[in-house]
């Protein structure tokens, strides 16, 4: 029985009337696809779903960058309270500009970490990043162009920084909010194609990040999460041989909230006897310990000193409210 996104509905449904972050028209129910709901904002005042300090940067980061926001409309993001995305950038757009915060939040994990480097646009986070160039060999469309946040893999944020070796490392983050998913079989596209056959060559390459002899098969790697953690730590592997930004290594960071059990089931039923959990079976299928990296979201951001910046009080403030199981 999934617990998390029900109960978060109706959280996110009573903060959205109850605080002062929302406009009189935005407390109203919002329809998404063919029915409205308490626990979504009426389209027009879809930008009200993000932090106000950052709604107008992030927004113009998006359109910009030519990023798709999942469930957008427009320019602007997903009207859906419990959207991931949305979680994503509420969270961790603020430090984007914010390199000394940034390294603070993220150096209990990477104690090596010595400098924030920028990223993208002269930020030091950039989201749904595909790489410089078509590392996966996915389909490219009729434009001629990839597209970040659809249709080719993409990390919901990345970062860099320099270690105190004075080596770059990046981080691909992959983000989690309210995700759970079921034993559907995701080999095959809903346009027929096998997705084996994209992945195929980096399984069967001698410099494979996973352990080939631990995994039943290469099928059993399609059902999420894995399909998406699968596919991320691809890009990881291919993005650091190609020495991306500089960078000497890759890691994946996956975050990802400790109150959302239901997360942790393992979907694929040849993956079961590995471990109990869908991260635990992915930290034992990875070659490298190195090169992934899994946190909660709770630790990440309750270990955070917001007394040593007070220019992000009142975001932290919002983060605690809205999303309340943070710092529980």
């Amino acid at each position: 029985m999934r617990l998390f996104l029900p109960d978060e509905k109706i959280w996110q449904a009573q903060f959205k009337v109850n605080s002062p972050y929302f406009s009189d028209e935005a407390k109203q129910d919002g329809k998404f696809g063919k029915n409205s709901y308490s626990f979504c904002l009426p389209l027009e005042t879809a930008q009200e779903n993000l932090f106000i300090d950052i709604r107008s940067s992030a927004i113009d980061y998006l359109r910009r960058n030519e990023i798709k926001w999942h469930s957008g409309h427009g320019t602007n993001p997903s009207n859906h309270l419990c959207d991931s995305q949305v979680c994503c950038i509420n969270f961790l757009f603020p430090f984007a500009d914010k390199p000394v915060a940034l390294a603070e939040l993220l150096r209990p994990f990477f104690p090596d970490l010595q400098t924030m480097l920028p990223l993208e646009d002269e930020q030091y986070v950039a989201f749904e990043w595909i790489g410089a160039t078509n590392y996966l060999g996915e389909k490219i469309s009729r434009m001629g162009k990839r597209t970040r946040g659809a249709n080719f893999t993409s990390a919901d944020a990345a970062v860099l920084f320099q270690n105190s070796k004075g080596k770059k490392q990046i981080l691909l983050i992959e983000w989690k909010y309210t995700e759970a998913y079921s034993s559907t079989w995701l080999k095959y596209a809903p346009s027929g194609t096998d997705r084996t056959s994209i992945y195929q060559h980096l399984y069967d390459a001698e410099d494979c990040p996973l352990k080939n002899s631990l995994i039943p098969s290469f099928d059993a790697l399609f059902y999420e999460p894995f399909y998406q953690l699968l596919r991320q730590q691809f890009l990881a592997h291919e993005m650091e041989k190609a020495h991306e930004l500089g960078a000497e290594k890759v890691t994946l960071l996956h975050i990802a909230p400790a109150h959302n059990k239901d997360f942790r089931d393992v979907t694929s039923p040849d993956l079961r006897s590995i471990d109990v959990s869908a991260i635990s079976v992915w930290k034992k299928i990875v070659l490298d310990p190195s090169t992934f990296t899994s946190v909660c979201t709770e630790d990440l951001f309750g270990r955070f000193d917001i007394q040593r910046f007070p220019e992000l009080r009142e975001w932290f403030e919002y983060i605690c409210t809205r999303y309340a199981w943070v710092t529980e």
